[in-house]
């Protein structure tokens, strides 16, 4: 069964920087293309970063030139390097499969997330 571990997130000024981790167990890490995504108060969840098992990276316009999205396949950890952040960019941010989310036989399997804000 897979799980998924999301860590890193915090409270942080406008202009900083935050790194996120997401852990991978119960899943061939290395195989599948991976994602973060975020969602914000009364939004919907959105796709913010992918990186595919080549490593080929993309990013949603709102975030390119300041994320980046990188995996340690030895310890089946996916991250997110943030820079230059924004209020906007208050969220809880989740790690997940990409495109098809993980499933854990009630449906789509989301980890706890971790929580970021960003103050002005």
């Amino acid at each position: 069964q897979v799980q998924l571990v999301e860590s890193g997130g915090g409270l942080v000024q406008a202009g900083g920087s935050l790194r996120l981790s997401c852990t991978v167990s119960g899943s061939i890490f290395r195989l599948n293309d991976m994602g973060w995504y975020r969602q914000a108060p009364g939004k919907q969840r959105e796709l913010v970063a992918t990186i595919s098992r080549l490593g080929t990276t993309m990013y949603v316009d709102t975030v390119k030139g300041r994320f980046a999205i990188s995996s340690d396949n030895a310890e089946n950890t996916v991250f997110l390097q943030m820079n230059s952040l924004k209020p906007e960019d208050t969220a809880v941010y989740y790690c997940n499969r990409h495109p098809t989310p993980y499933q854990n036989g009630l449906g789509d399997y989301w980890g706890q997330g971790t929580q970021v804000t960003v103050a002005s």
